[in-house]
């Protein structure tokens, strides 16, 4: 019964502090922009393949197979979590037991990828340390970002090895009735604890720790890039349909050049409902849709696609992963100051204070980073909204586009050719 009373306090607290946590982050998102959502049978098929299957996180095939394993084994664990969670609040044990061959095949997984996961954060642990991997550092990734992934696997590590511990001390404390299958840990057990049958301690000591390791966790990790763990697979099922090439135009610009080319609806009323934008493109955080700022939380900052970006390549200042990186930090930066009052502005803005017009420009719109993102982020289309701002409320194009757009107003074609010597060149054929 006490065990039950502390349990629920915590749990209590632990579900307050991310209720808390997550009301904030949904303030944020309604200081966005709208998102149309569709087809709901592609986003589900998209979901399976990319995020279930992990099908894009195998283009670095090794690594990405053991990514791969350590995100399997955490859906399995997760069940055992959720199993906890009911015994912690109804005072019992092995709750889920009941569901017969599932339930063993969930404890034998998770007890199977508890020792994969830790063999699989070692390496992680190694590559960060020991090794240098160019796509791990940039000037968006502050020291912050590095204490950060140690941090979170260091916490990983230690729910595997908690976790160990309740397998390990459950079998050797019911050497005959015990519930559910246990392959690894029913090996392991009488070599650590020979004869020994007396597991209590140790088993609640095990049991204590990696339930409050999960909800430190939950909490922890909506302030580091490792948010990740919840908001990818929705970020994946909200993706993008398009094809990668597709460049959406803006919907009310498209209204008022059919208007001009129509002079029967020359004066025709703005349709029911259309708001009529206040600012053209992204400037600031408040101009982008708010999947734009779910793809920022999304960003597990991998470098991916910046180690594929030809322009980062060729030594440009472009980094597809710093764009998104620096639109959750200037929504966490200006985003307070916006639900206090709608007109806040602190003379900061996206473009200029952390992404400068050089980085815009030197995107070639190839694509690349979006094709090897493994959770569908698409860079690209927050990239041309920035353009767009700077051409079309700032008239602040390269001058190579400044005198495309003049030959395209005066020769209607992007070449410094009058219309009537357009055809000169087939003179001498």
């Amino acid at each position: 019964m006490v065990k039950q009373i502390i349990f629920i306090t915590i749990l209590l607290i632990t579900l307050g502090i991310f209720t808390y946590t997550v009301k904030r982050i949904y303030n944020f998102f309604r200081l966005t922009k709208p998102f149309p959502v569709s087809e709901w049978g592609k986003r589900i098929n998209i979901t399976l393949k990319v995020a279930i299957g992990q099908t894009k996180i195998f283009r670095l095939p090794v690594i990405g197979f053991i990514h791969a394993l350590v995100f399997w084994g955490f859906m399995v664990i997760t069940l055992g979590s959720i199993e906890m969670v009911i015994d912690g609040i109804a005072g019992i044990e092995r709750s889920m037991s009941a569901t017969g061959w599932f339930y063993d095949f969930v404890m034998a997984s998770g007890d199977i990828m508890a020792y994969v996961i830790m063999v699989a954060i070692i390496i992680f642990l190694i590559r960060r340390l020991f090794m240098t991997i160019r796509r791990f550092y940039g000037i968006e990734m502050q020291p912050k970002s590095k204490i950060d992934a140690l941090i979170a696997l260091s916490i990983i590590f230690l729910l595997m090895v908690s976790l160990a511990g309740i397998n390990l001390t459950y079998v050797q404390g019911h050497p005959v009735d015990y519930e559910g299958l246990f392959p690894v840990s029913a090996a392991l057990a009488p070599l650590l604890f020979g004869e020994s049958q007396n597991m209590l301690f140790l088993h609640e000591l095990s049991w204590w720790t990696h339930i409050l390791l999960i909800f430190a966790f939950a909490n922890i990790l909506p302030y580091s890039k490792h948010f990740h763990v919840f908001t990818s697979i929705p970020n994946v099922f909200l993706s993008r349909l398009e094809p990668l090439g597709h460049l959406p135009n803006m919907e009310n610009v498209t209204r008022e050049v059919k208007l001009m080319l129509d002079p029967e609806t020359a004066f025709a009323p703005a349709p029911e409902g259309e708001v009529i934008p206040s600012r053209f493109g992204v400037k600031d955080v408040e101009d982008v849709t708010w999947k734009n700022y779910l793809d920022s939380l999304a960003c597990t900052e991998c470098g991916r696609c910046t180690a594929v970006c030809p322009a980062n390549i060729t030594g440009k200042k472009l980094s597809p992963r710093k764009i998104f990186v620096d639109l959750r930090a200037r929504m966490k930066e200006k985003g307070p100051g916006l639900l206090k009052n709608k007109s806040f502005d602190d003379s900061k803005s996206l473009i200029g204070d952390y992404i400068s017009t050089e980085e815009l420009w030197a995107c070639t719109t190839c694509n690349a980073c979006a094709q090897e993102c493994p959770i569908n982020i698409n860079h690209p289309t927050l990239i041309l909204d920035m353009r767009r701002y700077l051409v079309m409320e700032e008239s602040a194009a390269p001058a190579s586009l400044n005198t495309m757009f003049t030959n395209i107003e005066n020769n209607g074609a992007p070449w410094q050719f009058s219309p009537e010597d357009r055809m000169k060149w087939t003179e001498s054929l």
